[in-house]
């Protein structure tokens, strides 16, 4: 098919388009603003009257790619390109890019770069589709080297079912049944262990979501505040999860630079700034161009869960279950098909350790509740020189139960850095006087004092809090 015959495929699919209606005619407007998904519904419908076309093909194929259906777009932008239609090749090029199948994404752009080497605003588009694919092998060659134990497919709608937390860590819940007259819709939203504090979304603008919270009142939640524009950024902000802690926060956001649709980020709340600190962006495999979401941490049984519908059917996802690093290291390898299997999560065994039996982890990752000890001795924390608590029940102020706890999570982040501390020292003391290993040294003997600060801090805050509490009722 040469150029004329391109063109005059391209007018047909047009006046067939505004024999069939106006609505047509909008939905191909919408395609060259970028609004696919829009348009994507009326390009189904008309390719069920006339799947031969073309054109429709190549516009079918690409809302489908940019609304994040990445595998079903491909027999469709295939089939365009079949047909000599240029911008079908080089949106295959992008497909195969966010497939991993990088030899193929190269070959396609070389196809559209040879059809049109005298086009120089198409040679132009073509490099910013390269450099999108080149940002993209960065990425796969950062993949994290982490053991996923196991893997699970659910409708999106029960995709809750696969994480079974410890109380320590909460509960989860789909936000339309906490908040009734929500939209149905697979968003969750997290209550602490203490189940005095809460983190959702909902729309707050034109744009998306963004992230709340609220603190439980006397019978009720309230207090509503949106988390600050560090985390919300433009797009979707949902998918929420604060570790034990009560200060790590994971989320899912479109926005951020993800690498398409939702992506998981992580930030922290800084207590001497009363802020939270800029998000990070999770290393692949927990990332990809698919959507990722929900990543959960259940630091008591040593388990986490993300899920994510990256080569699934578009009313599935998958849920993997992972052994969460202390440390994040990255696999190392130059074989670009090796690491980008790892990235897409290939397959759950490579990623497993000769000699280890993961069985028992599984079977606890499936355990339903771990009880924590409600005994006397779960800690003790000195109100006056009378009063002594052991547990959160012994709390009659719920701001001074949610201090203390605040302090807890801050006290295990002291432990397990001062833990990190003494290794970095020995490995010091054994020869390994590296500027690397100094500055860490120096780094962690300030979070140190840092946290102790804090820590010391937040408990007397708690302690004043509790002690009016405590006064007024006797």
């Amino acid at each position: 098919m040469n150029n004329k015959q391109i063109i005059f495929t391209l007018l047909l699919s047009t006046t067939l388009f505004a024999l069939q209606g106006q609505t047509l005619d909008d939905a191909r407007s919408w395609y060259l603003e970028g609004r696919y998904a829009d348009a994507l519904p009326l390009f189904r419908k008309a390719y069920a009257d006339d799947s031969t076309n073309p054109a429709l093909n190549q516009w079918l194929g690409v809302s489908l790619l940019k609304t994040g259906r990445i595998v079903e777009a491909e027999q469709y932008l295939t089939f365009a390109e079949e047909k000599k239609i240029p911008e079908a090749t080089l949106y295959l090029g992008e497909l195969f890019s966010k497939l991993y199948r990088f030899d193929d994404t190269e070959k396609a752009y070389e196809k559209y770069q040879k059809a049109q080497r005298r086009n120089k605003e198409a040679l132009a588009k073509l490099d910013l589709f390269r450099e999108e694919t080149a940002q993209l092998q960065k990425r796969v060659l950062r993949t994290e080297e982490v053991v996923i134990i196991d893997s699970l497919v659910l409708p999106k709608r029960d995709f809750l079912q696969a994480y079974y937390l410890s109380r320590s860590s909460g509960t989860l819940q789909p936000i339309n049944e906490f908040f009734t007259g929500t939209p149905a819709g697979n968003e969750t939203l997290h209550i602490n262990e203490l189940g005095d504090k809460m983190y959702y979304s909902r729309e707050s603008n034109a744009t998306g979501q963004d992230l709340f919270t609220m603190d439980k009142l006397i019978d009720r939640f309230g207090n509503e505040r949106k988390l600050p524009e560090t985390i919300n950024d433009p797009g979707d902000q949902a998918f929420p999860y604060v570790l034990s802690d009560g200060l790590t926060l994971y989320f899912a956001s479109t926005g951020h630079a993800s690498l398409g649709g939702y992506d998981l980020y992580v930030t922290r709340y800084n207590l001497s700034t009363d802020s939270y600190l800029t998000p990070n962006q999770l290393n692949m495999p927990f990332n990809s161009p698919f959507n990722d979401y929900l990543m959960v941490i259940d630091e008591e049984k040593g388990i986490g869960w993300f899920a994510s519908d990256r080569f699934q059917h578009v009313d599935s996802v998958c849920v993997y279950t992972f052994i969460p690093n202390t440390v994040v290291t990255l696999l190392e390898d130059d074989n670009l098909i090796l690491m980008s299997n790892r990235a897409r999560i290939s397959s759950i065994a490579d990623t497993w350790k000769k000699g280890i039996d993961y069985n028992p982890l599984r079977e606890k990752a499936r355990q339903k509740t771990i009880s924590l000890q409600e005994a006397a001795g779960d800690f003790d924390f000195v109100i006056n020189d009378d009063v002594t608590y052991h547990t959160f029940s012994d709390f009659r102020n719920n701001n001074a139960r949610s201090i203390f706890s605040q302090a807890l999570g801050l006290e295990k982040q002291w432990q397990k850095l001062r833990d990190d501390l003494s290794e970095k020292r020995e490995q010091y003391a054994n020869g390994n006087k590296s500027e690397t290993i100094r500055s860490s040294i120096l780094s962690m003997e300030k979070e140190i004092y840092t946290l102790a600060r804090d820590i010391e801090r937040l408990k007397r805050e708690a302690r004043n809090e509790e002690s009016r509490a405590h006064y007024s009722l006797n």
